[in-house]
């Protein structure tokens, strides 16, 4: 794909605030992963790869999946631009069902608020984690002032929790680690890190 046409696409997809708002969650996610050299980390609901792209050198191997062709076009292209060796992509909905994959680490960083069946995508994340693998969720904390159909309006904690266990993960926490001026649907909002073992 010729240069300027891929910096189009990726203009229309990484704008300014999502690029500001990568770079927040970036650094909270790379804490998350000191000792993960040997570490495969799947990035589920990846988009073009602004958090993911920027964690290559933390663990062994990372997949990205999306349900969208045209980001992942972006993502494949950023890979060979920047001389990734250790990022693939892949295009697939695993709310449609899971393909036969395993990881150490499953990201999902403001991807389930945009997933009706919250549980349904935990039972799936944690059939893909290998024992005692992680899964990392950035989302919004609950949010009263946002009403969307096709979204949540963020998570409580509690809630989550519960959520998780549920599927059966353990030693879970959770703790708010950023709050931003109209991050989430115009409004100001927080965002909170959930990590929980399998």
């Amino acid at each position: 794909m010729e240069n300027n046409v891929f910096e189009e696409m990726a203009k229309r997809y990484d704008t300014e605030e999502r690029m500001e708002l990568a770079k927040v969650i970036v650094k909270e996610v790379r804490s998350e992963l000191l000792n993960s050299k040997s570490k495969s980390l799947m990035d589920y609901g990846s988009g073009t790869g602004l958090v993911s792209l920027e964690l290559t050198d933390l663990v062994d191997s990372i997949l990205l999946v999306d349900s969208s062709e045209q980001m992942l076009e972006v993502a494949k292209a950023k890979i060979s631009h920047k001389g990734i060796t250790n990022a693939k992509v892949l295009y697939s909905d695993f709310t449609q069902g899971t393909p036969e994959l395993k990881a150490d680490i499953v990201l999902m960083s403001l991807v389930l608020l945009h997933i009706p069946d919250t549980k349904k995508i935990l039972q799936e994340l944690f059939n893909i984690l290998n024992d005692g693998g992680k899964l990392i969720i950035i989302d919004f904390d609950k949010n009263d002032k946002i009403n969307h159909p096709k979204v949540h309006n963020g998570f409580s904690h509690e809630g989550l929790k519960n959520s998780l266990s549920e599927v059966g993960f353990k030693s879970i926490e959770m703790r708010t680690f950023y709050h931003g001026q109209r991050i989430f649907m115009n409004q100001d909002a927080s965002m909170f890190r959930s990590s929980s073992i399998k």
